[in-house]
């Protein structure tokens, strides 16, 4: 079994500034405990070149938001090729770096997915730009290139990848693409696919309309789209549901929860646990 384990943040150190709350914090410690263990993961996210703001206060009493820019030459290393993804009636191109986490038996390699590059347009190389950053529009990019995008790296870089581990409806597009490599068939796409949603809160469960998702997503959205997603909205955690062989939430309680928020859907929970070496 080998895992790529999906998050559009990654919280592994203060000096990368791809996280912002407990999400990117836990898949950081899901992945340094998975290298201590030596277990067969890789992990895929973006790399956000402006991270989340820094506050400041000012003179006023007023809250004052930063983007300093972050420069991953120091942490990562570039890889000599792209995917490219067809979203919005055009390509964009997407680079890929390389960051080896080490424990204490084995690594774990995590792909940072990147827009900011000369083929792109200027609107384009904004999409990995801000963690969290901007309206629908840019959010449905940034997840098109972590799902679609990532998808299409890890099959180039890591074949062999046996199942695919969202966290929260960010990453579903992967299905998307699965299904596509797997003419149609929802079982097998299954098969491959576990989620985990992580909260209860609107933000962690995103929806789009159809016409949104028609518009940047067209030649990877199957005909049955809302069978799978929902009638009214395309709703990123219910085709998440829809297409996974098994679904959690982190704790007893949530797993209560997520069961009432999504009738019909066998979601159970594992409790988050932390790396504390």
């Amino acid at each position: 079994m080998k895992v790529a384990y999906f998050s559009m943040e990654v919280g592994l150190n203060e000096h990368i500034p791809t996280y912002s709350g407990g999400l990117g914090i836990l898949a950081g410690d899901h992945i340094k405990s998975a290298a201590d263990l030596n277990l067969p993961l890789v992990a895929v996210t973006l790399l956000y070149k402006r991270g989340y703001f820094i506050q400041s206060i000012n003179p006023l009493g007023q809250q004052e938001e930063m983007y300093p820019y972050f420069d991953p030459r120091a942490f990562m290393e570039p890889l000599p090729f792209k995917v490219t993804i067809h979203i919005g009636g055009r390509d964009v191109h997407i680079g890929v770096w390389k960051h080896n986490v080490i424990g204490t038996s084995g690594r774990v390699p995590v792909y940072f997915l990147d827009t900011d590059l000369p083929l792109n347009s200027p609107d384009d190389r904004l999409i990995t730009q801000f963690l969290y950053g901007g309206d629908k529009h840019t959010r449905i990019c940034q997840e098109a290139v972590l799902g679609i995008g990532g998808y299409l790296a890890m099959k180039k870089l890591e074949p062999g990848i046996t199942t695919f581990h969202m966290n929260e409806g960010h990453a579903v597009f992967l299905t998307l693409a699965l299904l596509k490599d797997l003419n149609g068939n929802e079982e097998k796409v299954r098969q491959k696919c576990v989620f985990t949603t992580h909260t209860p809160v609107p933000a962690g469960h995103d929806k789009f309309t159809y016409e949104m998702a028609s518009k940047i997503l067209g030649p990877y959205l199957p005909s049955n789209i809302r069978k799978l997603a929902g009638d009214d909205l395309l709703n990123t955690t219910i085709l998440a549901l829809s297409l996974s062989r098994a679904s959690n939430g982190v704790s007893q309680l949530h797993g209560e929860i997520s069961r009432q928020m999504f009738p019909g859907f066998d979601i159970g929970h594992v409790t988050n646990g932390v790396h504390h070496l």
